[in-house]
């Protein structure tokens, strides 16, 4: 009988389920190269590291922390150990403010597998793409198939050239039986099951998306100098509009670093039909030519700031009545922004001179909110003064020429 293997996913539609964070080291920094545990190879690691929980929610058996970093509990773990022991490194993680255990999921084994021909739809890069580096390698996949009789011995692997986490018949019918949540599995064998009614409906995802993203980065790049790669964080959420998470990076003049969200006018892909999503995307511009993008502060900033925009719609109504101040947490941010509380502050939809406020694409026009990083003392004077206070902090800031401009160091406004 021909072996079967199912793709493992984290189940992003679970309502009320928790988000969890970046992987921190033991002095609470993110760690070097986050996607070591996705690539196929044993990590290695020389301290208990920790993961925030970014958004309270019941707990899962099986999710994913940042960079798709599949985190599970004990006795998900428990399973794995006895079923697939050579092809597995389990490493233990913090999730704080739980007492269970849990375990960094490391498929150790990489296998070259992927069935072009029985796949749905498979793609390359191109040279014209602009990326040498990459040409030759997988752009997309969907409906991917693997040829089994090249897998070997392997009961949990990646797959090679598209690191999805594979696993095998038995393996998921172990995790049905304990109940374990959060998991959703795919099927990666036998032939193609999508109907033509499906493959037409994906041709149509597809249309949406790519015509919204095209039109998004021809602002962008009149922003700047765009940055080819397409940051994605790995823990995708169905809480954006099109289900995919999308940062990009704009180099400014005098060395600023421009980030900007790059999906939350994306159509609303389960409506399959033209829309703006959200109806506006975030900008944060810093005063540094930040390098290593996923290391640093301000994309994670960000990303708290677009995770609050997503989930809460009062806060994308305020978004669009002017100004809107929030609070997100300061783990792993610069101590000079961080309160009392631990947690950090922004100014939202501060008008800029240099950026517009809205911009147009075939579905309509989208609005572009900055986000200002706030020092403790602006945030205490918003507490005290509210709408008045969120003015008055907009005026000093656009009155020191740095309007929208997030600096760690920098004189308080009040």
């Amino acid at each position: 009988m021909p072996k079967r293997f199912f793709e493992l996913k984290d189940r992003v539609d679970i309502p009320g389920r928790w988000e969890l964070g970046y992987l921190l080291d033991s002095k609470g920094q993110q760690i070097d190269d986050p996607w070591r545990f996705t690539v196929g190879k044993a990590a290695p690691v020389s301290e208990q590291l920790r993961t925030p929980v970014e958004l309270r929610g019941n707990p899962l058996d099986f999710s994913h922390a940042a960079f798709s970093t599949p985190i599970v509990h004990a006795r998900v773990a428990a399973l794995f150990t006895e079923l697939a022991p050579n092809d597995v490194q389990l490493l233990p993680v913090t999730v704080e403010g739980q007492q269970q255990k849990y375990f960094i999921l490391n498929a150790t084994r990489l296998v070259k597998c992927i069935d072009d021909q029985a796949s749905e739809e498979v793609s390359y890069w191109k040279p014209e793409d602009g990326l040498p580096e990459k040409v030759g390698t997988y752009f997309s996949i969907y409906g991917m198939r693997i040829d089994a009789s090249k897998v070997g011995d392997a009961r949990v692997f990646r797959t090679w050239g598209w690191e999805s986490l594979i696993i095998s018949e038995d393996i998921k019918d172990a995790l049905e039986r304990v109940g374990a949540t959060g998991t959703r599995f795919t099927e990666v064998t036998g032939p193609a099951v999508s109907t033509p009614e499906e493959r037409e409906r994906n041709r149509k995802s597809r249309e949406l998306l790519e015509s919204a993203e095209t039109a998004r980065e021809a602002t962008w790049r009149t922003l700047g100098s765009l940055d080819e790669e397409v940051i994605m964080p790995i823990a995708m959420s169905d809480a954006w509009p099109g289900q995919r998470q999308l940062w990009r990076v704009i180099r400014r003049e005098a060395g600023r670093t421009l980030l900007v969200t790059h999906g939350l006018s994306d159509p609303f892909i389960e409506r399959l039909e033209p829309s703006v999503g959200f109806g506006l995307e975030l900008a944060l511009e810093v005063d540094a030519a930040v390098k290593d993008i996923s290391k640093g502060w301000p994309l994670l900033l960000l990303e708290r700031v677009a995770n609050e925009v997503a989930h809460h719609e009062h806060v994308r109504e305020g978004l669009k009545a002017g100004l809107f101040s929030m609070e997100v947490s300061g783990k792993g941010m610069p101590k000079s922004l961080i309160n009392k509380q631990g947690r950090v502050a922004v100014l939202l939809g501060v008008e800029s001179r240099t950026l517009p406020k809205r911009f147009s694409t075939p579905y309509g026009e989208v609005k572009l909110v900055t986000v200002k990083a706030l020092l403790p003392a602006e945030l205490a004077h918003v507490l005290e003064h509210g709408a008045e206070g969120q003015t008055e902090l907009a005026r000093r800031f656009a009155e020191s020429g740095e309007e929208h401009l997030s600096r760690v160091r920098r004189k308080s406004a009040v």
